[in-house]
């Protein structure tokens, strides 16, 4: 008994051990998981008020275009290399083109075309085509990405890489979207429509959403331009140094050259002027929320100064981006100031950062974001991040010290500006000033240059243009757009921000101050939100002239894409101007009011006359009524019509008909349709307007006191008679005259 008792005991003993050891691993567990949750969050909190690492670029122009930077009400010239983001908008006038680029994506502006971001970021890209046609080359696309295109009555979203274009009607009440290849898909007004490579989608109404789909045309004018911008970017030789999201990356072919080197591998050296600096041809812009911005005014001036990082060597400047499998991350200008002097007056000066040197944002970033930006731009230690992050950003001390720079002191590295100059956007290659090596290699290193930015800053280096360029109709530039992703709400204008930045010089409104600013009730909403869509079946039109050619858009065109009326066989018994019915003439265009009898063709048949290009054999054909409007007895024994009557001449000149084909079948009719030859001819009428057409005439009833026409002639009028002597139109067939009527006409026939 006592074994069994102490067995049992143990055995609980054990079983309370397990219990026990089994909540400390449950509790540790859960302490383990709630502390990884909380870093989580943090550093989600964190990275939230980081900036986007992407960025687009104005990379091409032609014509009058205008830019109106973000929060502002004013266009000014668009320059090209400016850095664009959320907000930003552009305006392609009349004969004028534009070309955005992103790292993954190139979008062409046609003519009159307006263009804006409602969201660009690391994971959106929101755009707004408010009119105007906009070709779209996505070349690859992550999968958590968003990328959309916003119309007056649609959404459309880009599912995968490809070539779209979208063309917006200018009144707003029609979109086309035409996929050379890709997918995607429309929302709007409920519906959504998927899309596949080879379609054409015309989405017409904006309170009810129409949606037709046909195969699409060849390329127009703007596709052949675009074609030729996208094939840069295809051929680059540059490709094969550098990684393709390096925006601008294509522009180095044609303005430099790929050199191996020994310390930093291929380098590009730029084919410059000797005594060429880098950040010495361009302008100082304040963009949000990075802040001062280098904007250079070469065409290739993009990717050696947001990417990568310079050097000399033998007296020439070298660029070396960074490695070709990261994927970069845009910075604003990959600089350090120098010299602290920045009070009234003074000058600001910089130098570039050489290879292996660390970036240190003005900007409130996250570790992770300094980590990034430094890594993907060029080769460097990240525990030398971590250090300098915790030194500079962390302990909110902007100055860097203990910290060689290769460009420091290297012959023309330094540029000097006065602080008026740099704070207003002013060239600086023109108010450069001479820059003392020996009273800058002893200053101090900063981060940040401590300059508030006047609004010259934030228009940018056209700023003088404003309002005194190009800009959109009041229609388009205010018209609101179908939005399927939640675009952020409009930032704040410069002046709402002024004070705030003259507190701060040369640092950023912070994220949550910038969203206190923001305005909270827009005087009209830029985006409409559409409704939960369910999947819809648009109409199949089909592929028919002009309507099939991209950019041509469905308003003016007949549903179903037929020809206009003019094109078309006209109906049997259509009556006429006078109401009068008038005998089929199935391959004749109907008739046209619009010009002169003067223009009309000598060789065309005289109106209710039978056309010579009578309808093939074993074509029925129904029986014309009577002018009269009374019906016409059958005759169903009566022979065709005889050719074998010889064709006297005819009198005064007169135009002549050309008889119908013989051999037509009397099948599904009661008689055969032949004109009478015995129509008598009314009198000749000289108050009608010339430009009136012979069938608009009233109606006469038929006289019989006048001889029988001729024979028809095969023969074709080469002249048109005057208007006193022209023949009136051809009769419709009469019924057989009486032996009374007959006799009559005999008489009149003998000589006078």
């Amino acid at each position: 008994m006592r074994r069994d008792s102490w067995g049992v005991s143990k055995l609980r003993r054990r079983s309370c051990i397990r219990r026990v050891l089994a909540l400390a691993g449950s509790l540790i567990l859960m302490a383990t998981f709630t502390a990884a949750l909380g870093q989580r969050a943090a550093a989600q909190d964190q990275d939230q008020d980081d900036p986007p690492g992407r960025v687009a670029r104005l990379s091409y122009m032609e014509g009058s275009v205008s830019f109106q930077p973000a929060g502002e009400d004013e266009w000014v010239q668009a320059v090209p290399n400016r850095p664009m983001t959320t907000g930003d908008k552009v305006w392609a006038d009349r004969d004028s083109r534009a070309e955005v680029q992103l790292g993954s994506a190139t979008l062409d502006l046609a003519p009159n075309t307006g263009f804006s971001f409602l969201n660009l970021d690391d994971h959106t890209i929101q755009i707004q085509l408010s009119s105007g046609s906009l070709n779209v080359r996505v070349w690859d696309l992550d999968r958590d990405n968003i990328f959309e295109i916003d119309t007056p009555n649609q959404a459309f979203t880009v599912d995968q890489p490809g070539r779209y274009r979208l063309d917006a009607s200018e009144d707003g009440n029609s979109t086309v979207v035409t996929i050379r290849e890709g997918e995607g898909e429309s929302t709007g007004n409920g519906q959504s429509y998927t899309m596949h490579t080879g379609q054409r989608f015309s989405f017409s109404g904006t309170s009810s959403l129409n949606a037709e789909v046909e195969e699409i045309g060849g390329p127009d004018d703007f596709d052949n331009w675009s074609n030729g911008r996208e094939r840069r970017y295809q051929d680059s030789p540059s490709a094969r140094y550098c990684s393709r999201r390096v925006v601008g990356f294509e522009d180095l072919d044609d303005n430099g050259d790929w050199r191996s080197t020994p310390d930093y591998g291929y380098a590009w050296f730029p084919r410059v002027d000797a005594g060429w600096a880098p950040y010495h041809d361009g302008h100082w812009a304040w963009i949000d929320p990075w802040g001062w911005t280098w904007v250079d005014e070469d065409r290739w001036g993009y990717a050696p100064f947001h990417y990568g990082r310079w050097f000399s060597v033998g007296g020439r400047w070298g660029w070396v981006p960074g490695p070709r499998e990261e994927r970069p991350v845009y910075a604003p200008a990959l600089v350090a100031f120098v010299g602290g002097g920045f009070a009234a007056g003074a000058t600001v000066a910089w130098f570039p950062l050489g290879p292996r040197e660390v970036y240190v944002p003005s900007y409130r970033v996250s570790e992770a974001y300094v980590n990034r930006v430094n890594v993907t731009n060029t080769t460097v230690n990240t525990t030398i991040v971590h250090n300098v992050y915790n030194t500079t950003i962390v302990n909110n001390n902007t100055t860097i010290n203990n910290v060689t720079y290769v460009n420091r002191n290297v012959q023309g590295g330094v540029t000097a500006v006065p602080q008026q100059a740099f704070a207003s956007a002013q060239p600086v290659a023109r108010s450069a000033v001479a820059v003392n090596a020996r009273q800058f290699s002893n200053a101090p290193v900063s981060a940040r240059a401590a300059v508030p930015p006047a609004r010259q800053a934030v228009m940018g280096a056209q700023a003088n243009t404003a309002n005194r360029v190009a800009a959109p109709p009041a229609a388009i530039a205010s018209r609101q757009v179908i939005a399927k992703a939640t675009p952020p709400p409009p930032p704040p204008s410069f002046a709402q921000k002024q004070q705030v930045l003259a507190q701060h010089p040369g640092q950023p409104v912070a994220p949550q101050q910038m969203q206190k600013m923001r305005p909270q009730t827009a005087a009209a909403p830029r985006v409409k939100q559409a409704p939960p869509a369910k999947p819809a079946t648009a109409m199949n039109r089909p592929a028919n002239g002009p309507a099939n050619q991209p950019g041509n858009p469905p308003a003016n065109t007949r549903p179903g894409g037929n020809p206009p009326p003019a094109a078309q066989p006209a109906p049997a018994n259509r009556p006429g101007a006078d109401n009068r019915p008038e005998p089929a003439r199935p391959n004749e265009p109907p008739a046209r009011n619009d010009r002169p009898p003067s223009a009309q063709p000598n060789s065309r048949p005289e109106p209710n006359q039978p056309h010579p290009n009578q309808p093939p054999p074993n074509r029925p054909q129904p029986a014309p009524a009577a002018p009269n409007n009374r019906p016409e007895e059958a005759r169903p024994t009566e022979p065709p019509a005889r050719n074998d009557r010889p064709a006297p001449t005819p009198p005064e000149n007169r135009a002549q008909p050309t008889p119908p084909q013989p051999n037509q079948p009397a099948s599904n009719r009661p008689e055969p349709n032949r004109p009478e030859p015995n129509r008598p001819e009314p009198p000749a009428r000289n108050d009608r307007p010339p430009a009136a057409q012979p069938n608009n005439h009233a109606p006469e009833p038929p006289r019989n006191d006048r001889p029988p026409q001729a024979a028809p002639s095969n023969e074709r009028p080469q002249s048109r008679p005057p208007a006193e002597t022209r023949p009136a139109p051809q009769p419709h067939p009469q019924p057989k005259q009486t032996p009374e009527e007959k006799k009559r006409q005999d008489e009149e026939k003998k000589p006078q």
